[in-house]
């Protein structure tokens, strides 16, 4: 990216964003404004209002808007770059090692807050299997707060962030382990009302089309085995372990997944297996109650 050498605001704005359109970066005005607001530690309003009142930049600020401008450039995720990724009510710390939280999966969250909202316990409980960067579990803990919330991780990259996470948020209704999803929680087994996932799911032969993903995601929380559905299989014996009768799975997927999700939890003896679609209408959900 070629050095900004202008100091106005709406100035910089214009060369970052043709900067990162020019490398292919999807919304390339959105991150523009977020890397800018981020160096000048301002929000998205604050900038525009910066931009009417012709506001200037130092000569530090707009080489370190350049910097992080040419990091982005080269499709480094935007989140790595700003160190945090925004999930529901929350900000979230993340970086190399862990998977970035989508905005799809916020939907997702919202079918295990809505089932966990509904149990009538006291202190119903929901276990997020494979929390990653902890995003869904503390969805859950923060929005369900008479809730009990448990969270597993078995990638040591990944639970570092995690663990940073559950501090920062600071919920004491969330606990964390360390543990492969398979034996997690036995001592809960029959108790839970919710088990939630995000699996890794994209088949072994696909390749992600998105430098972001395919380049910056850790292998371990996107790769599935030969059909995507390897630890589906495991989260169907895993989940029917933990939850009680009558308690919901839910579990995120690819767009063409959900008919094999289906397949394999009906036939594993779940009840009403259904799949429902995300804000961009493509499958992304998949629920099922335990017998």
């Amino acid at each position: 990216m070629t050095s900004i050498r202008t100091t106005s605001v709406g100035e910089v704005r214009d060369l970052t964003i043709a900067a990162l359109d020019t490398a292919g970066v999807p919304q390339p005005d959105v991150d523009a404004e977020l890397l800018i607001g981020h160096v000048l530690a301002i929000g998205r309003g604050e900038l525009q209002a910066a931009i009417v009142m012709e506001r200037q930049v130092s000569g530090d600020q707009v080489a370190e808007i350049t910097a992080l401008a040419e990091r982005r450039a080269t499709r480094e995720p935007l989140q790595h770059i700003l160190g945090v990724a925004p999930f529901r009510t929350l900000e979230l710390a993340v970086g190399p090692g862990v998977f970035v939280p989508r905005p799809e999966t916020e939907h997702v969250a919202q079918f295990a807050i809505d089932a966990l909202g509904v149990v009538p316990d006291a202190e119903p409980i929901g276990i997020d299997l494979g929390t990653g960067s902890g995003a869904i579990a503390l969805a859950m803990a923060t929005e369900v707060p008479h809730a009990r919330v448990y969270a597993v991780e078995n990638s040591v990259d990944a639970f570092i962030w995690a663990r940073e996470n559950f501090a920062r948020v600071g919920a004491s209704n969330a606990t964390l382990i360390f543990d492969d999803l398979a034996r997690a929680f036995r001592e809960l087994d029959g108790q839970a009302s919710v088990v939630i996932s995000n699996p890794p799911y994209v088949p072994d032969a696909a390749i992600p089309r998105d430098p972001e993903v395919r380049l910056y995601d850790p292998p371990a929380a996107l790769y599935g085995g030969e059909d995507g559905l390897d630890v589906v299989r495991q989260l169907s014996e895993t989940a029917a372990r933990l939850l009680r009768p009558g308690g919901t799975l839910i579990i995120e997927h690819g767009e063409l997944q959900g008919e094999a999700i289906r397949d394999i939890l009906t036939k594993d003896g779940w009840q009403a297996a259904a799949t429902f679609r995300d804000l961009t209408q493509r499958d992304r959900t998949t629920t099922a109650l335990r017998a």
